[in-house]
């Protein structure tokens, strides 16, 4: 049982001995990191003062570039590509089927119809209008006849 007491100090000691180490690399770690910070902090402030106005000046050089460009798209390369793409357009569309001559023999045929209505209804309304003339036209008395001298009462 000693040896085994012995076994078991002998591994807390170890423990003990590496915990105590391990607090100690912590602890000089810790210390390194501070030095570090100190010295580090002043650079990495000048630095992020400088990258902002590097940045500003970048925006302001390249400001003009791109409000050129935009009018150069708008006003010479737009119409340009807008007109390649309309040729390509009536390139690539398909031819129009043949259908001409069936809609013009259609409307001729449609002409021809339409005149000879027109024609009919002519005549017809001639002839109606001929028939009513010769119904209403009364012929005209003769002298001498009795009707005529009621015909000349009446005009008196």
């Amino acid at each position: 049982m000693s040896n085994r007491r012995g076994r078991k100090q002998d591994v807390r000691a170890a423990f003990d001995r590496a915990q105590g180490a391990v607090v100690q690399g912590v602890d000089v770690a810790q210390r390194g990191a501070s030095a570090a910070a100190e010295r580090i902090g002043p650079a990495a402030r000048q630095t992020r003062e400088v990258t902002a106005d590097r940045l500003l000046a970048a925006r302001a050089w390249s400001a003009p570039r791109l409000e050129r460009a935009s009018k150069y798209v708008d006003s010479d390369l737009g119409p340009k590509v807008s007109a390649v793409l309309a040729d390509t357009a009536k390139r690539v569309e398909p031819a129009d089927p043949k259908r001409g001559r069936v809609r013009r023999v259609m409307f001729v045929g449609l002409a021809v119809a339409a005149f000879a209505g027109v024609v009919g209804a002519v005549r017809t309304r001639r002839a109606q209008t001929a028939m009513f003339d010769e119904s209403t036209t009364e012929p005209e008395p003769v002298a001498g006849s009795p009707s005529s001298a009621d015909g000349a009462r009446a005009s008196s």
